[in-house]
């Protein structure tokens, strides 16, 4: 495996709003393809994450996305592409994803979101973005880390190439 340098930004959120917000924007971005591995610890946000993400492909219950910490993986369809939400913390490690068929999510039509993502590092592509959310020094902030590359900016709708925001972490 080859490291790779990347550049790694940080936003600070003071509210679960404001979190769910940052994810909404990055979200209306997403391509058909991408993975985003969600870390930290648990109650950090990562949930709060994937209701934003999913408010940025317009799913139309987004409202209603709950981690799937038992089904390890919730599908949702209706929005501008589906959205393949896992929560691998029961995991043992990366083999258990092959009961589930996870290359079938991977690699196609959606988008994927993997929360406790570095349990499974050894079947993620070296193409896969990492978000990391740590507790800040109030009980309501978050400290978001997220490789270069992720574009912030709704407004913008572009944003650099996905081989300028893979990590050395996964498969080559």
């Amino acid at each position: 495996m080859n490291n790779i340098l990347v550049v790694m930004n940080k936003k600070m959120s003071r509210s679960e709003a404001e979190t769910a917000k940052f994810a909404e924007s990055i979200a209306q971005t997403a391509r058909q393809g991408d993975i985003f591995c969600l870390t930290g610890p648990l109650g950090a946000g990562k949930t709060a994450f994937a209701k934003g993400f999913a408010m940025g492909l317009n799913v139309s219950d987004a409202t209603y996305v709950v981690s799937p910490t038992f089904t390890l993986l919730n599908g949702y369809y209706s929005g501008r592409l589906p959205l393949y939400h896992f929560d691998v913390y029961r995991l043992s490690g990366a083999e258990e994803l092959e009961g589930i068929g996870y290359e079938e999510y991977f690699y196609g039509n959606g988008v994927c979101l993997v929360e406790w993502a570095d349990r499974v590092t050894d079947v993620l592509p070296s193409t896969a973005v990492w978000i990391d959310i740590a507790y800040g020094e109030t009980d309501n902030e978050r400290i978001i880390t997220y490789s270069d590359g992720i574009n912030p900016d709704p407004l913008s709708h572009s944003r650099t190439d996905l081989s300028c925001r893979t990590m050395s972490r996964g498969r080559q």
